[in-house]
C-alpha cells in the first residue's frame, strides 16, 4: 500500500472511531425489498439525478427521499449533498451530527480514491467539512473539540486531494497556531498554491501576508500584486468586493509609483497568462 493510502486509512479509522455511521448498515434500513435490483448502479444513479431535480425545483422533500435512497447504496455526490443539507438547515432540520455523518461515509469508503476521480471533489470537499467539525466540535456529541485532528485531516485534503479550500482552511490554522505551531512560513506555501488555482481567499490572504511580512520577508511588490488579482478575479465573479477593495486601496495608497507600477503589470500578466486556470476555478 503506498503512502497515501496508509495516511488515508489512519485518517478514516480516526474519524470512524467517533461516528455512528460507520457502523451503519444499509441493507437493516430496507424490509421487503429485492436488494440485487435495489443496489443496480442505474437505480441509484437515477434516484440521485431525480432527487437532484427535486431539489432544484423546490420540491426538498421529494429531493431528500431521493437521495437519501442513493445515499444509502454510497453514491457520494448524494451523501457530500445531504450532508451540506443538514449542516445548513436546507429543507431539513439543521443537524451537524448527521451531516458529519454523512461527510464521513464518504471519507470511509473514498479516502484513498484517486485525486483525478470524477468523485474527488466530493471526497475533498467531506474532509474540509469533517476538519471543520473538529476544529468546533459538535457540541452535546462525541465530536469534541480537536485541532491536532482537525490540522491532520486539513493537510491530507490539502496534500492528496491538492483541495484549494482545504489550502485556505490549513494556512489559516498555521497563522493562528491552531492545533499546532505557528508557522507563517508555511501558511505562505499553501496559500500561494490556493491563489494559483484562482481561489480568492487565498489570493487576499496571500497578497496581505506578504504586504505585512508577518513570519517572512515581506514583499510589497507580490502583495499588492495578489491583492489587485483578488479584486480583479471577485468583481468578476460578483462577490461582494468591499473588504478586499479596502485592503486593496490601502495597500495601494502606501506604495510608491516604482511598486505601484510593478503590481499592477504583474497582476495583469498572472490573469492573462492563467485564463484556464481561473475558468477551472470559476466552475
Amino acid at each position: 500500500m503506498r503512502a497515501t493510502g496508509r495516511v488515508a486509512l489512519l485518517v478514516a479509522a480516526t474519524i470512524c472511531g467517533v461516528s455512528t455511521a460507520c457502523a451503519f448498515d444499509v441493507k437493516s434500513t430496507v424490509a421487503n425489498v429485492n436488494l440485487p435490483d435495489l443496489k443496480s448502479e442505474a437505480r441509484i444513479d437515477q434516484a440521485f439525478r431525480d432527487g437532484t431535480r427535486a431539489y432544484f425545483s423546490g420540491d426538498k422533500q421529494a429531493a431528500v427521499d431521493g437521495l437519501k435512497f442513493a445515499a444509502e447504496y454510497g453514491h457520494p455526490a448524494a451523501q457530500w449533498k445531504l450532508g451540506r443539507m443538514y449542516a445548513e438547515g436546507d429543507g431539513v432540520t439543521e443537524n451537524d451530527l448527521q451531516a458529519f455523518d454523512y461527510f464521513n461515509q464518504i471519507v470511509a469508503a473514498h479516502a484513498d480514491d484517486s485525486p483525478t476521480s470524477p468523485q474527488a471533489p466530493y471526497v475533498a470537499n467531506a474532509f474540509v467539512e469533517i476538519g471543520n467539525y473538529y476544529r468546533h466540535g459538535i457540541p452535546n456529541s462525541t465530536i469534541q473539540q480537536n485541532g491536532r485532528r482537525a490540522r491532520e485531516i486539513m493537510t491530507y485534503a490539502a496534500s492528496y486531494f491538492g483541495d484549494a479550500d482545504a489550502q485556505v482552511e490549513l494556512a489559516n490554522m498555521y497563522l493562528a497556531g491552531e492545533g499546532g505551531d505557528r508557522d507563517p512560513r508555511q501558511a505562505a506555501r499553501w496559500l500561494m498554491l490556493a491563489a494559483k488555482k484562482g481561489q480568492v481567499d487565498a489570493q487576499a490572504k496571500l497578497g496581505q501576508l506578504l504586504l505585512s511580512g508577518d513570519g517572512l520577508p515581506a514583499s510589497p511588490i507580490h502583495g499588492l500584486m495578489w491583492l489587485t488579482v483578488a479584486l480583479k478575479r471577485a468583481q468578476t465573479l460578483g462577490y461582494d468586493v468591499s473588504k478586499i477593495r479596502e485592503m486593496q486601496e490601502n495597500a495601494f495608497s502606501f506604495a510608491n509609483e516604482t511598486v505601484r507600477r510593478a503590481a499592477i503589470s504583474l497582476a495583469n500578466s498572472w490573469l492573462t497568462e492563467n485564463k484556464t486556470v481561473v475558468a477551472a476555478a470559476d466552475h
